[in-house]
């Protein structure tokens, strides 16, 4: 009986020593890269800001601010990157993303002139169909019929598909991923003018 127990407690010290030593590497796994990981997020969300908005020289990185959007999506929190030059306001990216896609989330990042006109676009985030709704990141950037955003203001053009009543043509096949890809950049341009409007900022 005495044998049992001690190899019992033998066990259950060599469990516990194994288990110990996972936790610590893990840990230590975890604090080694979780700098560069931030870092290759933050150098990711750079580019991806540089490539939508005008020719800045301030941080709109650093300058980052929240807004939340309330409209027919409910509350939706928008990231909101102003771009200055020379301290004036030139533009902004605003990164929001819209839960009703084919695959579910789709997160963008949507670049404004100062007016309020669709500079470029960038897609973060998503889970369409490969072939149909993925073909998002360069259909509305096409011109081609009345499929491109670029240039346009939400002010000015319904960014909603035809079937709706809109002014966008949606992906062939692919309505519902249009749909909110369409509200997303609805959702971000509400951001834009609404923070710039002296908005509640969060």
């Amino acid at each position: 009986m005495k044998k049992k127990e001690s190899t019992f407690w033998n066990m259950l010290w060599s469990l516990t020593l194994i288990t110990a030593v996972a936790g610590g590497l893990l840990g230590y796994t975890y604090r080694l890269t979780k700098e560069p990981i931030a870092q290759a997020a933050k150098a990711g969300r750079e580019k991806a800001i540089q490539q939508v908005i005008p020719e800045y020289d301030n941080s709109p990185l650093d300058e980052q601010l929240t807004y939340t959007v309330h409209n027919e999506f409910g509350e939706t929190p928008a990231i909101i990157y102003p771009a200055k030059k020379g301290g004036t306001l030139c533009g902004a990216a605003v990164e929001c993303s819209n839960n009703t896609g084919y695959g579910g989330e789709i997160r963008i990042i949507v670049g404004f002139e100062a007016d309020g006109t669709i500079r470029d676009y960038q897609i973060l985030k998503h889970q369409e169909t490969p072939g149909l709704g993925a073909k998002m990141g360069e259909w509305f950037k096409t011109e081609k019929n009345n499929q491109s955003i670029i240039g346009k203001s939400p002010e000015n053009n319904n960014m909603q598909v035809k079937k709706e009543g809109g002014d966008i043509d949606a992906i062939t096949a692919a309505t519902i991923t249009s749909r909110a890809f369409l509200g997303a950049v609805r959702t971000a341009y509400a951001a834009y003018c609404e923070s710039l409007k002296g908005g509640s900022h969060e």
